[in-house]
């Protein structure tokens, strides 16, 4: 698929006024692509909407709350309004949270999955029967923490898992619909994710991030998830660290736990 293939298809994005969400909207946009931009933060997507149109882009920015499915379902609707189709949706909207399980509360396992997990089912499930139409493609973004076990994040990472297990089975039925599904899995990206890391009592976290390896920017992500949607990847693992996290998860998973646990426990 050819760059030109983009021009004029409407891509939804959630999460879409800022970090790896705000650089696939630019991305997408330099492509010609039609954007729909959905957020919780209303000014935010005020000020982007503003800029998007002032540089000659189509876009529509849509205040929505993904936990609440009636507001994915309205969004949904008025994108058709807009724009009659859907060809993209990049299920990128998402929170993490930093604690050890037995000192956090339900509550905070509750609010990730809502987020992660049911935001993008309640997306998907509203856009799909438009996306089968156009034979288009369902984008998520998991993390390697959606196939790896991640040290002191059983919440987030199991909402990745869950994405996983939904999104790849979700590829076998609609395969042969035409519509295709990507899996997104960066490393550590410069966004505000981690700065909105929710602690054990659900308030945000104030301990020290640990990281390991350096941060990509969400403008390099982008440009990788706009490439893998014109090949068609089924899964696309970002970040040097990543890729390799990736391969010794899958190759030694036993080592791959001692590594991440060394690196991870002194946080906790």
């Amino acid at each position: 698929m050819s760059k030109s293939c983009l021009k004029n298809k409407v891509a939804i994005v959630t999460g879409g006024a800022s970090g790896i969400g705000l650089a696939t909207c630019w991305e997408l946009a330099g492509q010609g692509t039609w954007i729909v931009m959905l957020d919780m933060d209303e000014n935010a997507l005020e000020v982007q909407q503003n800029i998007f149109s002032d540089k000659g882009y189509k876009i529509l920015a849509i205040a929505c709350d993904v936990t609440k499915e009636r507001e994915c379902i309205a969004a949904i609707n008025k994108v058709l309004d807009k724009f009659g189709k859907v060809d993209i949706l990049f299920n990128n909207a998402g929170i993490t949270q930093r604690g050890l399980f037995e000192n956090t509360d339900t509550k905070v396992f509750k609010r990730v999955m809502d987020v992660n997990f049911f935001g993008s089912l309640y997306c998907t499930k509203a856009a799909l029967p438009y996306l089968v139409q156009t034979k288009g493609i369902i984008i998520v973004n998991e993390s390697i923490a959606g196939v790896a076990p991640l040290l002191g994040r059983t919440g987030y990472s199991a909402s990745k898992h869950a994405l996983h297990g939904l999104f790849t089975s979700l590829r076998c039925e609609l395969r042969h619909k035409g519509v295709h599904v990507m899996i997104v899995c960066p490393g550590f990206i410069r966004t505000n994710l981690q700065t909105r890391a929710l602690g054990c009592d659900g308030k945000i976290a104030t301990h020290k991030q640990t990281r390991v390896g350096p941060e990509d920017t969400p403008e390099n992500v982008a440009k990788q998830i706009v490439n893998g949607i014109l090949k068609k990847k089924s899964i696309l693992i970002l970040t040097f660290m990543g890729k390799l996290g990736y391969l010794i998860s899958r190759l030694f998973p036993l080592l791959y736990e001692y590594i991440m646990t060394h690196k991870f426990k002194k946080e906790l």
